[in-house]
């Protein structure tokens, strides 16, 4: 009422301070899955963005889908074809429209940069990528190479050669494998993780959760036909998962994916759709499995060995500004409570302040906000 003070904030919920223009939204350093906690964190901000990821993914999707039944580039989606150049563009554009969606759920629910999505840096660490991605090669994409190579083997399949279209498919895999491979990550290993992550609040018990519940998803998306399927893709969905830990951010879970991808759609298309289909069972189909699962472990154990040489940032930036940017209410000192600088200051100011106006926000001494990149 006109004339009356401001009671002040409702008991037990104390005012939240407001984030300066381009400082951290955290109050104290936080890894890659507790992204999401910043001064403002609420629990209902994940659930609405995953409701508002497949809501928008949704529609997205069959716009897309309308538009490839207009131009008529309709593969037969029921036959799986790693050759087939339209299956492939397909499948990949329809996945990459997740990326921008992901980016959408961290700017709408949560009101945050879309850079928190790809690591604590705030941005993707182009700088990363070179070294995650040999590794990956010698590591995941030999034992894959080497597992198709057997399977062809064991199966007796024909080696026919690449097809006409190999320059078009060696094109779309080049240029939009790798993109579907990061939409991925952002969704499983980003948005999911960091949201199961954030729910429970404590670093490694949040990590692992979220690995095992993102792997499960992971899987069981791409349609598992067995428990040898299910579970090499398990597997694949956990280090993914633990180098994303290891290195703050989804750079070296990207390369991995892509890696994989890549290696395998190119190897396919080169030996023709006949060997591309081998699937060997019994002991040689668990033995290429295992070598696969052989190739992700050491790239995980090759990750978390070279951090030192490669010396990606584990933590976020931060600025704590808990009790001190938080307005003052009635108290024990009139008018409005206690000066939070002292009182030989007009308003509570910090000497030095001109005109008794709060110093200009910031961070602490050294700190200064990451530069923001291509990526957001």
């Amino acid at each position: 009422m006109p004339g009356r003070p401001y009671p002040g904030p409702p008991p037990g919920r104390p005012p939240r301070p407001v984030t300066p223009p381009g400082a951290p939204p955290h109050d104290t350093p936080q890894p890659f899955e507790l992204l999401m906690r910043t001064r403002d964190w609420a629990w209902w901000r994940p659930v609405l963005g995953v409701v508002l990821f497949g809501v928008v993914y949704g529609v997205s999707t069959l716009v897309l889908g309308l538009g490839f039944l207009v131009t008529g580039v309709v593969p037969d989606l029921a036959q799986v074809d790693l050759t087939d150049v339209a299956f492939l563009l397909i499948s990949n554009i329809s996945l990459i429209v997740a990326i921008p969606v992901v980016w959408l759920c961290w700017a709408v629910p949560h009101g945050l940069r879309i850079g928190w999505s790809s690591s604590v840096f705030g941005r993707l660490r182009w700088r990363l990528f070179l070294p995650w991605t040999w590794r990956a090669l010698a590591t995941l994409g030999v034992a894959v190479a080497l597992g198709l190579l057997i399977a062809v083997a064991a199966t007796g399949a024909d080696v026919t050669g690449p097809a006409s279209s190999f320059p078009w498919m060696l094109l779309v895999v080049l240029t939009t494998t790798p993109l579907q491979s990061a939409a991925e990550e952002y969704v499983f290993r980003g948005y999911l993780t960091q949201s199961i992550a954030g729910w429970i609040g404590r670093p490694r018990a949040g990590a692992l959760v979220a690995a095992l519940v993102t792997a499960t998803l992971f899987s069981l998306a791409h349609g598992p036909g067995d428990f040898q399927t299910f579970l090499y893709r398990f597997v694949i969905g956990l280090a993914l998962s633990a180098v994303a830990w290891l290195t703050g951010g989804l750079e070296a879970s990207i390369a991995l994916h892509a890696v994989n991808n890549v290696v395998i759609f190119l190897l396919a298309g080169s030996l023709g759709d006949r060997a591309a289909a081998a699937e060997p069972v019994g002991a040689v189909g668990w033995g290429t499995s295992l070598l696969g699962m052989l190739g992700m472990v050491a790239f995980v154990v090759w990750v978390h060995r070279a951090r030192a040489a490669v010396r990606p940032e584990l933590l976020s930036p931060a600025l704590d500004l808990r009790g001190r940017l938080a307005p003052a209410y009635p108290g024990t000192t009139p008018p409005f409570g206690a000066p939070p600088f002292g009182t030989q200051q007009p308003f509570g100011a910090p000497p030095g302040s001109p005109g008794g106006l709060p110093p200009a926000p910031g961070g602490p001494p050294g700190w200064a906000p990451p530069p923001r990149g291509p990526w957001g």
